[in-house]
């Protein structure tokens, strides 16, 4: 027999990759993060509930992820007490500053391929820089978790392990590096960003044997002791709004005085998602993935689920995603399936004390590092919400000031009516709808432990064409939906309409990045992502 010449597809991994599940009574935090999650279980350990561990986590996450979160961000947490058959929202979402300005975001006349496909914006001033800013809600966000639902645990003590990690600094490991080389082309635009991130003006590389070095964090660790003395909302009025508003000013961003001061997380019912079984999701509703994830959930209920997810079911929900995301983007100028995206942003994390209070927090800067402009003198990264916007003038989803956009966050806990028992979300973009509606389904309707469903391998569809597949799954189910692909491609004059089987690796892009806890008896369960190396679930002792 010939040797074949054909070219052979390339893989990067030669291994069977796994994460251990966490078992406790006493309280969990999963993170991407484990330094992240530590700090919120410290909390828990300290006396301390669910929200304050969640604030906890999210903080430390300031110094750990800033590829994903810090306090120049946004975000949405339910909040879902013991007891009570349904959760609160609360909102801290992107919100547009006051003097947004359409004319600051003139057209190429190109398409851009990045997070989204939007028209091209001259500059990119709509994805990195000073333009790029929303008004950062996180620390209102954290602060108002604590203040509504924490158990009395003062704010100054749940930031105690954020500055204890942001004096210590980033390490420099090969995650680290990797991160921060996929932003550094951007990131040496701005003098403080390219000083930290970037030593002699080179992406940095992570260290050949021994332990690795640490990134100084600007002045974060002083903002994070400042929050700890004068109270958070020095963040929005005090000397740290003095300090961002003065560099935002020198920048040329449009941020104000008044976007700050008017800054507040709101807390509003969550939405209720009737699922099979006498059991209701708790979704974020509004502009997130939410409403979404309910059409989906209701298409997706007519089926009964088998034994096990097969290839019927991946087709049948293939074919719902796509619809769901047809209606969702309809009108909104993102109609196209989007890009392949480098990178993988957003962070979620997911709490349970002892007591069964979960929280499910999903939080972002939106791209990888945002908009890339660590401000110098809070040391504070900030987001580039702005690029949530369709920049096309007249469009739904256009730029417009104090304008909320859409978003894809989608945080949810799982009810049976006489409290929460699950609860769940993911990191990563419009692939987070994908990765949480499986998740649910394979935890509830299959019958998984959450160990199972964390490393089952899963389909993404993120828009309403368009299919990709973990090659991991059996070839019954791949072949079903290339056919699937094909016809689909057929029927709308394309060629290249079948499913794109890729590869799940280390240093997730190719899908999202759940977590969940679940209720188990008397006590919980709960897995982080499997392919995030730094992630953890961590129980309480």
């Amino acid at each position: 027999m010939p040797v074949s010449t054909a070219l052979p597809p390339f893989t990067t991994q030669h291994w069977q990759v796994t994460k251990p599940a966490a078992h406790g009574r006493r309280g969990m935090v999963a993170s991407q993060s484990r330094a992240a999650a530590e700090a919120g279980v410290a909390v828990l350990e300290a006396g301390g509930n669910a929200a304050d561990a969640a604030a906890a986590t999210a903080f430390a996450l300031a110094a750990m992820e800033p590829w994903n979160s810090g306090l120049g961000g946004i975000g949405f947490a339910l909040v879902h007490r013991a007891g009570q058959p349904r959760a609160e929202l609360l909102d801290f979402g992107p919100v547009a500053p006051a003097a947004a300005d359409p004319a600051d975001y003139p057209l190429t006349g190109r398409m851009k391929q990045d997070l989204f496909a939007w028209p091209e914006v001259e500059g990119d001033r709509n994805i990195h820089g000073p333009l790029s800013f929303v008004t950062p809600s996180s620390v209102a966000g954290y602060a108002t978790l604590v203040e509504r639902f924490g158990s009395g645990m003062p704010l100054a003590e749940l930031l105690g392990p954020a500055i204890a990690l942001a004096r210590r600094g980033l390490p420099q490991d090969w995650y680290t590096t990797l991160k921060i080389a996929n932003s550094a082309r951007v990131l040496r635009l701005y003098p403080e960003s390219a000083r930290i991130y970037l030593p002699d003006g080179l992406p940095p590389v992570a260290p050949y044997q021994g332990a690795p070095g640490f990134f100084r964090l600007g002045r974060l660790p002083e903002t994070l002791e400042r929050l700890a003395g004068a109270g958070w909302r020095d963040f929005y009025e005090g000397e740290i709004a003095a300090s961002i508003l003065a560099d935002v000013r020198d920048l040329g961003g449009r941020l104000s005085a008044a976007d700050l001061a008017g800054c507040r997380a709101v807390v509003r019912p969550a939405l209720d998602i009737p699922w099979r079984d006498g059991l209701t999701l708790q979704g974020a509703g509004g502009l997130t993935a939410a409403p979404t994830l309910a059409r989906l959930v209701r298409e997706m209920g007519r089926l009964t689920p088998g034994a096990a997810p097969d290839a019927a079911w991946f087709s049948a929900l293939a074919r719902a995603m796509q619809a769901a995301y047809a209606e969702r983007l309809e009108g909104l100028g993102a109609a196209a399936t989007p890009p392949e995206s480098p990178e993988t942003c957003t962070t979620h994390l997911t709490v349970v004390d002892a007591e069964g209070n979960m929280v499910a927090m999903t939080t972002t800067l939106l791209s990888s590092m945002g908009s890339r402009v660590v401000l110098p003198g809070s040391g504070v990264l900030m987001n580039n919400g702005m690029m949530w916007f369709d920049p096309e003038p007249g469009s739904a989803n256009a730029i417009r000031p104090g304008a909320r956009p859409l978003c894809n966050m989608c945080p949810v806990t799982v009810s049976d009516g006489s409290g929460p028992v699950l609860a769940l979300g993911a990191s990563g973009g419009r692939r987070i709808l994908a990765a949480v509606y499986q998740m649910l389904a394979f935890s509830l309707d299959f019958g998984m432990d959450p160990a199972a469903a964390a490393h089952h391998p899963r389909i993404d569809v993120s828009g309403p064409s368009g299919i990709t597949a973990d090659r991991r799954l059996p070839a019954e189910v791949l072949a079903a939906l290339e056919a699937q692909g094909e016809a689909q491609g057929k029927a709308q004059g394309k060629e290249d309409g079948g499913v794109l089987a890729v590869e799940h690796a280390v240093l997730p892009v190719n899908f999202a990045c759940p977590n969940l806890i679940a209720r188990d008896g008397e006590g919980f369960t709960g897995i982080s992502d499997v392919m995030t190396p730094w992630s953890a679930a961590v129980a309480a002792r």
